[in-house]
């Protein structure tokens, strides 16, 4: 038998550029770029210094990695099915737009999503809400530890046949928390509803399967695990919204727009399936190289990988944290690169997380919780000083 160990990954700090003295746990908020995606930057800005001999396929093929390596990455077959778009609310807002269109959509139905989302899943459906008399059923957050198992419970248990849509990522943005996505899944497609997904907390630290979990729309945000630029993210579109219609007119959305010569022969016809959801200026000249090289690493390092490796970052550590007071879900019910460490009650939350910044550890504060997101470049030496500095301020 092979050597396992060969295959497992090890700390790539090297490939950043992070200072020693600062450990930075704090993935969730931003990912740092690494040299090879700063070079990227760095020489894409240089070639738009001087654009001579820019042709116009180019304002296409930028982004065409993009949608085959994201494709991989998330085990989509067809990367026709990938736009390029700005940000999770872009995408939500095409939901939006589109939703009083399903088939079986009817006034009174309800939206049904997990309490304490990002307000990027939340704000998206207050006009078609509004419009046609909907409803939002929040699944609240269970009183007691552990959480998970009674959390998936409660939102499966709220999908039923009054539900049109149903918004749930594979974690919770704040603590950690998984949800059982196949499961919900199944149960949205049994009584016809949609299922988006926010997947910006997750893909690119854990492995998402598209085939398995089977959303009608995927989208995640590119500056966090992916480690790409902000302000670019991408996003699976299923054949529920073929034929749908898009949150802007882009020119590039419609058929032979890469005929330049013939732009003004207006086109009523779109590009097929996903294309008519791009962004305007879709191209990213600057951000494209960026993203393409971070989404390379990304299948180089393999998620399961950068899973294994914060696990075993992260775990030994964390009987620490509990005997400083703190409470951690149990590892079955959360991820292992994004981890809710839940304060003594004494603690606030936002001194706490202000301590450990001034004692050069950066995590972030998220409501009765400290989080803390590891990722390949981090190794022992900063989880030793989070412990250090949190027993310190606690």
């Amino acid at each position: 038998m092979p050597n396992q160990q060969v295959h497992q990954l090890t700390c790539q700090k090297h490939l950043f550029s992070l200072p020693t003295d600062r450990h930075y746990l704090n993935c969730a908020t931003r990912g740092p770029f690494s040299q090879a995606v700063e070079a990227a930057g760095v020489a894409a800005i240089h070639r738009q210094t001087n654009p001579f001999g820019l042709a116009p396929g180019e304002f296409f093929s930028t982004t065409e990695p993009l949608r085959h390596l994201f494709s991989q990455l998330i085990n989509n077959p067809d990367p026709e099915r990938i736009a390029v778009v700005p940000s999770v609310s872009y995408t939500m807002a095409v939901v939006a737009r589109n939703l009083p269109h399903k088939p079986g959509f009817r006034q009174g139905q309800k939206i049904v999503m997990i309490a304490n989302e990002f307000p990027s899943d939340v704000y998206a459906w207050e006009r078609v809400v509004a419009e046609y008399d909907l409803r939002v059923e929040t699944v609240t957050m269970p009183d007691t530890f552990p959480l998970t198992d009674a959390w998936n419970e409660a939102l499966l248990k709220a999908i039923d046949d009054e539900t049109a849509l149903v918004v749930a990522p594979p974690v919770h943005w704040m603590y950690g928390t998984r949800f059982d996505l196949e499961s919900i899944s199944e149960r949205a497609k049994s009584v016809g509803a949609w299922l988006a997904v926010d997947g910006t907390q997750s893909v690119g630290a854990m492995p998402f399967d598209l085939s398995r979990v089977r959303p009608d729309v995927l989208v995640v945000a590119g500056y966090k695990w992916m480690m790409g630029p902000y302000s670019t993210s991408l996003a699976y579109f299923g054949g529920a919204f073929d034929g749908g219609i898009p949150l802007e007119e882009t020119w590039m959305g419609r058929i032979e727009s890469d005929q330049f010569h013939r732009l003004t022969d207006y086109q009523p016809a779109y590009r097929p399936k996903a294309y008519r959801y791009n962004m305007g200026e879709q191209s990213h000249f600057i951000h494209a190289p960026m993203l393409e090289i971070s989404l390379n690493q990304l299948l180089d390092w393999k998620p399961s990988r950068i899973e294994t490796y914060c696990r075993d970052l992260l775990t030994p550590a964390l009987p620490a944290l509990e005997d400083l007071g703190c409470r951690i879900e149990p590892e079955a019910g959360r991820c292992q690169h994004l981890v809710g460490v839940w304060l003594p009650d004494h603690s606030e939350p936002m001194a706490v997380s202000q301590a450990l910044q001034a004692g050069r550890v950066s995590v972030s504060a998220r409501g009765r919780a400290i989080r803390v997101s590891p990722n390949v470049y981090n190794n022992g030496d900063d989880v030793a000083a989070l412990i250090r500095v949190l027993a310190e301020v606690l």
